[in-house]
């Protein structure tokens, strides 16, 4: 803590200073310009403010300068060009003003240059062309202006080259269009203009291409398609017109492709469907994000889009799109989000689609859709608005006239369904949701946990408390379930937030008479198991009470509500910092690993999300919505697959999009940079923290492997972070 002392600059012998990751607060004292010897110096992420002293410029044997992740401001001093030995300059997240000093250019030795999140302004120097060596140039999120400069690129070893989120305009200069040697590109958020179709060439190594958010126009070129290492292509919101080439299928490893908000017309090509090929992992690897939604493609849908099996986003909303939905979309294994919204499409939703069990978000209002919608929570949930011939019991649709063979068919699959139990935020208050939509055909015993009560006036509890004592206390604190009381609705009932002098505050869900009514024995046998359940990073459920007015569930209450809701506000996701989320992670492996290993029957989550985490006043981890299972094979890697997103989610901060099927992959693992992966609104982790977090990604990454017998058991995961600890001090030199 505290400044970084003038005494330092008596050690003029010194060749390398290291004072990263600390909190030095102060400036940086201009006597670091008498360590002529110096040929490192890292003072990256501390809080040091004041601008860059201009003595740095006397260090002519520097070769390394590391300033970013402080609180610098100012200028960044021409002297700085004085440094003919520098090799990497890092001053990204600083608050540095003024524009990007000319002198910059003499580094002629000079291999990475980042200058990104910063408040540069003015034009991009053409002198930066004179960096032969450069092979990382990093200028995005600043206010930069004018046009790129034509030279840059001329040494033809750039690799990285971000200018996103400036205020750049004009074409892209033509050394840049043959610059063979792009790996990752990001024009993004900028004005860039010129026909597309002529801007870009052939690059044998490119990975990642963002031209998104400017005013491209012309049409898209086949060349495209023979970019062979390329990953993701993003061109969306910009003025393409045309059709899409069907070159593009031949991008074998392609995880990302946004060609939204643009006017494509024509046929959706059904070579898309070739984009899968194998790697030489010998995994497959698949596109994980497809939007070509907002143009004007017309036709059907083709089905060929059903081969890519491993894709997680579809979006083909507010097209021309005409004809049925294919029921080969129900082959999308691991498709979570689905909007065919505003189109034409017509005929039923195929009942195959009632396999996509990993969907969560599903639209397909505004088209002309008939008939009953499928068995599918993400359907049941769906927006479905505008559909005139649509039918089933979710609200806003007419019931459907069902055969009668249909109807014994369900009555079957109803003794297999399960019980579920959700968890809404309500107002920024948690709503626990016990939604108990049936049940096994198991009925386990604990011994622990008190008998079915039964009373000739009808009343029944099963419950570890005096349930009539407790059914009484919540009918008085609750003025008999008085609508003040209530902070939330579901279809399977109504939450309250109740205040029992015992207790303390507690969730109470009074079910809709039908809820247990099915199947009441086993009903009851369901709540015995998981009144059993106690884990410290489980929600508890108090017990079940019941007579012929009101049938509740009675369940903890948790504080701060769900972690999803959390992470999403700007404000409280700050208070997450790098160790409340590292202790996060932790306790969700040691609820699913109690839940898999420990629970007799087994208990696998199914729908493991930031959704159904919920966090006490601690930060501490309580996992609900979990379900009884017998079959364990398939299901207990599902979980493992969802702790695997989840984890990268909470270091994220938010879905990590297509950095999931790159971790997923290990010949494109490689390509992913950590900083991708962090929460930009957290400050950058200190070493030991970050190896830690590096430890989580890697583990996490493992977790997605395509193949489920290939993923480690939750029990070996909870194993690995319990020996982990982010506090001992470490050795290990930080890469950039």
């Amino acid at each position: 803590t505290d400044s970084i002392p003038i005494t330092i600059g008596d050690l003029t012998e010194l060749q390398i200073l290291y004072f990263y990751s600390n909190q030095i607060s102060g400036p940086i004292p201009s006597e670091l310009g008498n360590l002529k010897n110096l040929t490192e110096l890292e003072l990256s992420h501390n809080q040091l403010t004041g601008s860059i002293p201009i003595t740095l410029g006397d260090l002519t044997e520097l070769q390394i300068l590391y300033l970013y992740s402080n609180k610098l401001s100012g200028p960044i001093p021409s002297e700085l060009g004085n440094l003919k030995n520098l090799t990497k300059l890092n001053l990204l997240d600083n608050q540095l003003t003024g524009s990007i000093p000319k002198t910059l250019g003499d580094l002629t030795e000079l291999q990475i240059l980042c200058l990104r999140s910063n408040k540069l302004s003015g034009p991009i120097p053409s002198e930066l062309g004179n960096l032969k060596n450069l092979t990382v140039l990093e200028l995005s999120l600043n206010q930069l202006s004018g046009h790129l400069p034509d030279q840059l690129c001329q040494s033809g070893k750039l690799e990285n080259f971000t200018v996103n989120s400036n205020k750049l305009t004009g074409p892209i200069p033509i050394s840049l269009r043959k610059c063979s040697s792009f790996k990752r590109v990001r024009f993004d958020n900028n004005s860039f203009t010129g026909n597309l179709s002529e801007a870009f060439g052939i690059y044998p190594k490119l990975q990642f291409i963002d031209l998104s958010d400017n005013d491209f126009h012309g049409e898209l070129s086949s060349n495209w398609g023979k970019c062979k290492n390329l990953t993701n292509l993003k061109v969306a919101r910009n003025n393409i017109s045309g059709s899409i080439p069907p070159e593009i299928g031949n991008i074998k490893g392609l995880l990302g492709l946004d060609l939204s908000s643009n006017h494509l017309i024509g046929q959706i090509p059904k070579e898309i469907g070739d984009i899968t090929s194998l790697v030489k992992s010998g995994d497959y690897v698949h596109l994980f994000q497809l939007n070509l939604s907002n143009n004007k493609f017309g036709q059907k849908i083709p089905m060929e889009i059903g081969r890519i099996t491993q894709l997680n986003i579809l979006d083909l909303s507010h097209n021309h799109l005409v004809g049925g939905i294919p029921p080969y979309l129900s082959n999308l294994k691991s498709l979570v989000s689905l909007n065919l919204s505003h189109n034409g499409l017509s005929g039923r939703i195929p009942e195959e689609l009632e396999k996509l069990t990993g969907l969560q978000y599903v639209v397909l209002s505004y088209n002309e859709l008939e008939g009953p919608i499928p068995n599918n929570k993400a359907f049941i949930n769906a927006s479905l608005e505008g559909n005139k011939g649509l039918c089933g019991n979710v609200r806003g649709l007419q019931p459907c006239e069902r055969p009668s063979s249909v109807v014994k068919k369900q009555s079957v699959a109803k003794r297999r369904k399960l019980i579920l139990i959700t968890v809404l935020p309500v107002m920024g208050e948690l709503v626990l949701l016990c939604a108990f939509i049936g049940v096994l055909f198991m009925c386990d015993k604990r011994k622990k946990v008190r008998d079915v009560e039964r009373r000739d006036d009808g009343w029944i509890s099963i419950s570890m408390l005096d349930g009539k004592a407790l059914y009484r206390d919540i009918l008085n604190a609750t003025e008999e379930f008085d609508a003040k009381f209530c902070i939330g609705k579901g279809g399977h009932g109504s939450v309250y937030k109740v205040n029992i002098p015992s207790l303390g505050n507690i969730a109470v869900k009074r079910l809709h008479s039908s809820s247990e009514n099915a199947h009441p024995k086993c009903f009851m046998n369901e709540v015995r198991v998981l009144i059993g359940i106690k884990h410290r990073n489980i929600v508890n459920l108090y017990g079940y009470c019941s007579n012929a007015k009101n049938s509740l569930l009675v369940y903890e209450y948790v504080e701060r509500g769900s972690l999803s809701s959390i992470l999403s506000n700007e404000v409280e996701s700050k208070k997450l910092d790098w160790l409340k989320r590292v202790n996060i992670i932790k306790g969700v492996a040691f609820a699913l690993s109690y839940m898999h290993q420990d629970c007799s029957p087994p208990i696998v989550h199914r729908d493991i999300s930031s959704s159904n985490v919920l966090l006490d006043l601690e930060y501490e981890a309580r996992v609900s919505d979990f379900e009884l299972a017998y079959t364990m094979k398939v299901t207990q890697m599902c979980d493992v697959y969802s702790f695997g997103v989840l984890a990268l989610e909470i270091i994220k901060g938010k879905h990590l999009g297509e950095y999931i099927t790159m971790l997923a992959n290990l010949s494109t693992r490689d390509h992913v940079q950590l900083s991708d992966l962090l929460d930009e609104r957290l400050p950058y982790p200190e070493d030991r923290v970050k190896e830690v977090l590096c430890f989580i990604i890697k583990l996490a990454s493992s977790c997605l492997l395509e193949t489920p017998k290939s993923r480690p058991i939750m029990q070996f995961i909870s194993n690995r972070l319990s020996s982990m600890n982010p506090h001992p001090p470490t050795h290990v030199r930080r890469a950039i």
